[in-house]
């Protein structure tokens, strides 16, 4: 099957893949940067990307904010002129500051879900970067199109379409990632790509595309290009720690299950550990690190900033390895360019 070039608006991608975000700090600027250097598209998770900074303990906003145009600068120095893209959860506390920092370093793309983001045009305003909501319907797709069309006189440059099978953070009840089949799915993919083309947006497909035959499957439906982001953490350029990555490789299939995050919402993750003591009740709460605007830290067991940080240190037994539903098909730490090469 010959691969076309995935466009965004006047963005041009040679490789239709792009890198999903991934935090605590999995998907920083030498991931990204190794992406788009090979023809793809680069994604920085924007999510606590300060946590390195000495001062995160007391001032974690105010690292993130600055670590978002360091690390994009650093993205940009490893692209050359490939396209440099961020994640933002709308769930973000101080979600509005996060994104003008983004469009104030001039990155090419802002990627944006756990949530709807509603008023991402006019945070963005008559700026270059690009906007791309993450839907898991085509009714989300139709509320924000029609919201961004009334409100704001626009549509979405990219539409990404996230599936059950992602990592992370999931757009879906347990119960509907129990249960939907990807056959199921296919359809509510076919629905959303049938809606962007009446708005003449080009859409990628994310949840559990792994290698060549998961993209080629989903170009065939009418999709543009693919998001993934499993597949790249066992590469030498991933910004988490050799532990991270090697957890992912020793992780079997009924290793990966899923969990209950603090912040509400469902989420898949590697069977560890530290989800035993979760299960049994314990509770870690230590302060609070102004993550996401859905947690409250009276109630919740476990910070989720700390979790995440311990698992990209490497510090895999206290942590929360976050993973797609093809994490245990890793086997070998590879490199961005074998794997573009793969894609291309």
């Amino acid at each position: 099957m010959k691969i076309s070039e995935l466009r965004i608006g006047d963005l041009c991608a040679k490789i239709p893949v792009i890198q999903g975000g991934m935090g605590v700090g999995v998907s920083l600027s030498n991931l990204a940067g190794a992406v788009a250097s090979c023809g793809g598209v680069g994604i920085i998770s924007t999510a606590q990307i300060g946590y390195r900074d000495p001062d995160f303990a007391k001032k974690p906003i105010e690292c993130n904010l600055k670590a978002i145009g360091e690390e994009i600068a650093k993205a940009r120095k490893i692209a050359k002129c490939g396209i440099i893209g961020v994640n933002i959860m709308v769930a973000t506390k101080k979600y509005e500051e996060y994104v003008k920092a983004a469009v104030s370093a001039g990155v090419d793309l802002i990627i944006s879900g756990a949530g709807l983001p509603m008023t991402l045009p006019e945070l963005v305003g008559n700026e270059k970067t690009k906007i791309a909501p993450i839907v898991s319907s085509k009714k989300s797709l139709s509320v924000i199109s029609k919201y961004w069309k009334k409100k704001y006189d626009r549509k979405p440059d990219l539409v990404v379409v996230e599936g059950p099978e992602a990592g992370g953070h999931l757009g879906f009840s347990k119960e509907d990632l129990e249960t939907i089949t990807k056959e199921v799915y296919d359809e509510e993919v076919k629905a959303i790509i049938e809606l962007a083309e009446e708005m003449d947006t080009p859409v990628v497909v994310a949840g559990g595309v792994y290698d060549r035959s998961d993209m080629e499957h989903y170009l065939e439906m009418g999709a543009k290009g693919v998001q993934m982001a499993t597949r790249f953490v066992t590469t030498e350029e991933c910004d988490a720690s050799y532990a991270y990555k090697q957890a992912y490789i020793n992780a079997k299939k009924e290793d990966i299950v899923l969990v209950k995050s603090p912040v509400g919402m469902p989420g898949r993750a590697i069977h560890n550990e530290f989800l035993d003591r979760v299960a049994s009740g314990e509770r870690f709460m230590k302060g609070c690190r102004q993550c996401v605007s859905t947690c409250d830290p009276a109630t919740t067991p476990y910070c989720i900033t700390e979790a995440l940080i311990n698992a990209v240190e490497g510090n895999v037994k206290e942590g929360l390895l976050f993973c797609g539903s093809n994490a245990y098909r890793a086997n070998k730490i590879e490199t961005v360019a074998k794997i573009m090469e793969e894609f291309s």
